[in-house]
């Protein structure tokens, strides 16, 4: 699949796999300064410098990169991003400090990933009733439970 890219700042850099067989490509920081400062608990935006026109039928799903995460407590805000077909903006990743440290994050530094993700598009139709099942209304942790 060819997705073109729109480099907004010449600093950008495109997305890249680890490995030839990895579903993530890394986003990578693309900030007007050498580094910014995420404080403890608190969120920064920080953008790529690129936008991206994904196929119809897919969205980009920005998910957070494990090692930032488990090593660093950095991760979207929003866990789990969608970057819609239609949008043509920058890809900006809101990302969160959950650590008890203040964390920097450099300009060039891979800080989350983006992985091409197709969807189903529904019609809702409102029912006054739904079919039965045997769980019926069975909410948080009824399945786990004899």
């Amino acid at each position: 699949m060819e997705i073109k890219i729109k480099k907004l700042n010449e600093n950008a850099v495109m997305p890249s796999r680890g490995s030839a067989c990895a579903a993530g490509y890394d986003l990578y920081a693309c900030i007007d300064s050498d580094s910014v400062e995420i404080a403890p608990h608190t969120t920064v935006k920080i953008g790529t410098g690129l936008s991206i026109a994904v196929p119809e039928g897919y969205f980009g799903a920005i998910f957070a990169r494990s090692g930032l995460a488990a090593k660093e407590g950095l991760r979207p805000a929003n866990c789990v991003g969608v970057a819609d077909s239609d949008y043509r903006g920058e890809y900006i990743v809101a990302l969160h400090n959950d650590s008890e440290t203040v964390r920097t994050v450099s300009n060039g530094d891979r800080i989350a990933q983006l992985v091409i993700m197709p969807f189903l598009s529904a019609e809702f139709v409102e029912a006054d009733e739904l079919d039965e099942t045997k769980r019926g209304a069975g909410g948080f942790g009824s399945t786990g439970k004899q």
